[in-house]
């Protein structure tokens, strides 16, 4: 199961309903009827503005212009009537409407076309994501795994955070990930990263073996292609790398300075610190040596909670960090599809839809 924040669709002028239209339509036509049942003297023709300022809130270009023209017929009519058409009055009334209908016209044709670029970016980043971050199968071998990516900028759609999912000798290997940093860099730091581990998984690496090629390889990209060796000393990626084995009871894990797991069992919550955390990835080109694999049990019944610092770091209006390990503890989820759901759910509400950070997590159960 993955879960991700849905594409707002801002592509193209949005077609009124005839209710709406309706409403433009009706102020023409009031302000005509009564301007010609009122004395010379009285002038209401500039309300007629009216009418295309609120075409353009909610109606494409074309239609703008339309009821603009309308409203112009109208104010000839009037002017007509009213036998002044040729006064300096009317005609200045009548220029003054062209004009201004003509500026509301071209103003919608312009965020219209604008919108539809933001559209085709917003394409363009969903289609990304889904190569970048393709959503973790609901089931491998004995496990249950479900999904959720948040990224701070709803535009966006993608960011610095990732994860994935390959198959290891008896078990199953993940990674989730958190680049330093935000933009089109961060984005390319994951994409490496994510490279590096999927094409790892047919050399049979060990452990320490995939975290130091993972480590490698977002030390040479930054240090070679992405500005050098002052630019690779100020990026990195906290990582945890993990082998859920498939014929045990247990896990193995290296992490690289990144949040550590959250265990449910028995109803209580465990969080798997390691004794040693090794430095995030790309701050040094490392050898296998250099990392030390640790592991925990992971039984039938367990419930395995892995997330990016976006989570502990999402301020409520309170401005207090957002309570992990307090909340899951006073739930009852027991499958990944539910406790990613409610956390997903409650970790927005917290924040009031606006996180400062982008938000990855995996929950992971051995089924029986």
């Amino acid at each position: 199961m993955s879960i991700r924040r849905g594409v707002t669709r801002l592509g193209g002028a949005w077609r009124p309903k005839h209710g709406l239209l309706a409403v433009p339509l009706a102020i023409i036509v009031a302000v005509t009827v009564i301007d010609i049942h009122t004395p010379p003297t009285i002038h209401l023709g500039p309300l007629l503005v009216a009418a295309p300022a609120i075409t353009a809130s909610f109606a494409g270009a074309a239609l703008t212009g339309v009821v603009a023209a309308l409203a112009v017929a109208a104010q000839i009519i009037v002017g007509h009537l009213h036998g002044g058409l040729m006064t300096a009055n009317h005609q200045a009334q009548i220029v003054a409407l062209i004009v201004i209908g003509a500026f509301l016209t071209v103003f919608r044709y312009v965020r219209d076309r604008r919108e539809r670029r933001l559209s085709q970016v917003q394409s363009v980043a969903v289609a990304t994501q889904h190569v970048l971050m393709r959503p973790l199968p609901e089931r491998i071998g004995p496990l249950q795994i479900a999904s959720a990516y948040i990224a701070a900028e709803a535009e966006a759609q993608i960011g610095g955070d990732l994860y994935a999912a390959v198959p290891a000798p008896g078990a199953t290997r993940l990674v989730i990930g958190d680049v330093r940093g935000k933009g089109l860099s961060a984005i390319e730091e994951a994409a490496v990263l994510i490279g590096a581990f999927q094409g790892s998984a047919y050399r049979n690496l060990s452990l320490p073996g995939v975290v130091a090629h993972l480590g490698n390889s977002v030390h040479w990209n930054v240090a070679h292609l992405a500005g050098g060796e002052a630019e690779a000393a100020e990026s990195f990626v906290t990582a945890l790398v993990m082998d859920v084995h498939h014929d045990c009871p247990a896990l193995s894990m290296v992490n690289c300075g990144h949040p550590p797991p959250l265990l449910l069992r028995d109803d209580r919550v465990h969080t798997l610190e390691v004794r040693e955390p090794a430095l995030p990835l790309g701050l040094i080109a490392p050898s296998e040596s250099e990392y030390e694999v640790e592991t925990f049990g992971f039984d039938v019944g367990d419930l395995l909670l892995l997330y990016t610092d976006g989570v502990v770091e999402a301020r409520g209006r309170d401005n207090v960090f957002y309570p992990l390990v307090e909340r899951v503890a006073s739930w009852r989820e027991t499958d990944p599809p539910s406790l990613v759901h409610r956390l997903h759910h409650d970790l927005l509400q917290y924040a009031g839809g606006n996180l400062g950070d982008d938000v990855a997590m995996i929950a992971i159960a051995r089924c029986p």
